[in-house]
């Protein structure tokens, strides 16, 4: 069994990942802050989006590989793995828009939080089962 799936969403998120840290980057230059926030709320911002995905993915990918490495149906990892990178993209739009809730951010998150719940329970089942 492999990991084609898990990779496919892997690769996309590692890109969304690519472009949360081009962007601080490009705010560091324009700001001049090298080190740290430096105060600059668009950099605080910035940073704490790229966080946010940093500190959910991981878990995620984790999960998606084991409920792959399960023998799970496909239709079902796409679904999960589409669930959670859109959820991803639209958390980071919404909070780049506001800090406040917005339509996307709040969607982003309750997005994530239902491929985890059921990438845990999922996997959790699948190995009762086997």
């Amino acid at each position: 069994m492999n990991l084609t799936i898990t990779a496919l969403y892997a690769s996309l998120l590692a890109l969304v990942f690519l472009g949360l840290s081009f962007n601080i980057i490009r705010l560091r230059f324009k700001l001049k802050v090298g080190v740290g926030d430096g105060g600059e709320k668009l950099l605080v911002k910035a940073i704490r989006i790229h966080g946010n995905f940093s500190e959910y993915i991981p878990l995620a990918l984790i999960l998606l590989a084991s409920y792959e490495l399960s023998g799970a149906n496909s239709l079902w990892l796409h679904g999960l793995g589409a669930t959670l990178l859109i959820g991803r993209i639209l958390h980071a739009i919404g909070l780049s828009q506001s800090i406040g809730t917005s339509i996307p951010r709040i969607t982003g998150m309750l997005s994530t939080f239902v491929v985890l719940l059921i990438l845990a329970i999922e996997n959790i089942r699948m190995f009762i089962i086997s």
